[in-house]
Order: C-alpha cells, then structure tokens, then sequence
C-alpha cells in the first residue's frame, strides 16, 4: 500500500528549495526578484528556470515589512447598503492592485467596530487609511490617528482636520448647478433630503444649492432627514413629508444627496394614491438612475479621476502641499427634474 505523502505534496516552496535547485544561494534568489537588484545573467536565468520548475512564488509581505512597507491598504466604508459604494470599491481595488497594493476592507457601519476594525489595520500595518464616503466622528478619527504616522484621506467628503487629505467632487459647486436647474423649470418652493451628516464631514452639496437658490432670492424650504444612504429610507422620508403637510404648502421640487435616495422617493411617489407632482434630483449616476423606470436627472463624480488622485496622495505623489483636491463633476439631464404640466 503506498502511504499518502500529502503533507510533502502541499508543503509551499520556499527560496531555499529554488536557491538548491538553481545551486545559488538563497540572497541571490532574493536578488532575483527584486527589481533592479544586482544579479548576473546566468544566475537570473538559473533562479527563474528553477523557480518555474517548482512553482515558486515570492513572499511579497514578508519582503515588504523587511522595508518597512507592507504594500497594504485599509479601505474604510460605512454604508454598505449605497449602490455607489460598489462602483467605488471596484474602481478603487482595480487601480490598487495595478499598484501592486493589497487592500483590506474595513466595514465600520456599526459604531462600536471602530476600535476593532482600526485595531486591525493596525495590526497588518497599512500604509495608509481611505475613508470612502465615511462620515468621519471625532471618535473615528482619534482612533485612526493613534495607529501611525500614515496617510489619511477622504474621499467624497470634506473635513476640516490639518491631518487629513481630501479628495472629492466640488460639491458646493454641483448644489449650486442643482438650484439653477429648478430655478430655470420655475420652481419656488424647494426642498433637499439629508443623507448621514457629521459636522467636521459635510458633503457642502447643501451650502452650495442653499448659495445658489439664495442667487434668485429663494431658499431651501424644507429639510428631510433620511439618516442612512438606502432606498428604504428615502421612501420613508418622503412618505412622512407627503403625509404630514397640506398639499398647498408641499415642495415642488427636492434635491436628494445620493441616487438611491432620490429613487426611493421616486418610489414614494408612486406607491401613493394621489398624484404629487414633485421634480427630484440626485447625485452620483448609479446604474439605477438610468433605468427607464426612473429617468432620473443626477450628477455625476469623475470616479476615474478622484481614485487616480487619492491613489497619488498615498504614495506620496500629490502636488505640492495642497490637502484638498477638488474637481467638477457633470450634470446628467434625464427627465425627473422636468416640471408636470
């Protein structure tokens, strides 16, 4: 009977069995695969054949912390439950790893993950922290000071602290596109519907429709609070505002800070026996907001150019000492902004 040598068969190959076989020793194997190393051509040619033989592969996080680097980055998120936020990570993983970064996904959608998520991160010693989106609390920050002198950067929102780069859509800017929109549809009674919001954090989307409408001698005249980025609470939001006024003193139009928002107040509209003319506006273009059922009129981020920029920031690339970065989206016109005759 022949015994089962698994465990020989499923041991990983180290550089010490690819230096045997190539009969170098185990630093010139390491030379090997060190870009720009010191290494005759015989020897390269040995080391790869053997290495190719064995099917060797180089233990990068292991050669990364011998540089004090471990080429591995921590991608913070707190709402999971934005379309958006999928877009984002696969923008932002695809470039990473075309870097050559790892990323480590940090879900802190619960307060109480704060400390073991950062804990963590800094355990596997990121080079630098991503907040995506992530409303940044004073407690969320404080923990992501304490790991290390690393970067720290925000994207898609604005923060006030020295110690943290931003990289987002102009967002005062795109409000202010927003409001003159409905100004020039005729509306007079406006509305915007609130996502998740920190002080230090603000998306400045709101200042900047508030400047804009205040340009025409009108103002924001209402605010609904949906508290989290889903669909559901858009829907609730809305349906709360419609059940809670009169129709002669409802809004005629509502700016919502994200897409799922606006498509689940869209989705309000709908499901309600009256009709309620009301125009809505989003932000981001997700997939969803093309879809003929909602023809919605949104905003679009540069998400190509944002992540290319945080990405810069990271390895140290950004130019100059400017700690924001801030660059115009695009105002995408479908049909839900339109006013019903």
């Amino acid at each position: 009977m022949t015994k089962n040598n698994s465990t020989s068969i499923e041991r990983k190959v180290t550089a010490s069995d690819v230096a045997q076989r190539a009969g170098v020793s185990k630093w010139t194997v390491s030379r090997a695969f060190t870009e720009g190393a010191s290494i005759s051509p015989n020897a390269l040619a040995r080391v790869l054949k053997a290495a190719d033989e064995l099917g060797y592969r180089p233990n990068l996080l292991a050669r990364s912390l011998s540089k004090k680097r471990t080429n591995m980055v921590g991608l913070v998120v707190d709402e999971l439950d934005n379309p958006n936020i999928f877009l984002v990570l696969d923008e932002m993983t695809r470039q990473l790893q075309r870097r050559g970064y790892m990323s480590m996904l940090l879900n802190i959608t619960a307060e109480h993950s704060y400390g073991s998520a950062l804990s963590l991160a800094d355990q596997f010693q990121v080079d630098g922290l991503i907040f995506l989106g992530t409303v940044l609390t004073d407690e969320l920050v404080r923990l992501a000071q304490e790991i290390r002198h690393i970067p720290l950067i925000v994207m898609y929102r604005n923060s006030d602290n020295p110690d943290i780069q931003v990289v987002s859509t102009d967002g005062h800017r795109a409000g202010r596109e927003i409001a003159n929109l409905f100004v020039e549809q005729g509306f007079r009674r406006i509305g915007y519907m609130l996502g998740p919001s920190s002080e230090s954090t603000q998306l400045k989307r709101l200042d900047g429709f508030r400047d804009g409408l205040g340009e025409h001698g009108l103002s924001v005249c209402t605010l609904l609070p949906a508290g989290h980025y889903r669909r559901d609470c858009g829907f609730a939001a809305l349906n709360h505002y419609l059940d809670s006024t009169p129709e002669q003193d409802r809004i005629e139009a509502l700016f919502c800070e994200n897409d799922i928002l606006a498509i689940g107040a869209l989705d309000a509209l709908r499901k309600r026996s009256e009709t309620v003319q009301l125009a809505i506006v989003g932000f981001d273009d997700i997939e969803l907001a093309a879809s003929p059922s909602y023809e919605l009129t949104t905003y679009r981020q540069p998400l190509e150019t944002l992540v290319t920029e945080v990405i810069r920031r990271l390895t140290g690339q950004n130019a100059g000492d400017m700690r924001r970065f801030l660059v115009p989206g695009k105002l995408i016109l479908r049909s839900s902004h339109l006013r019903r005759e």
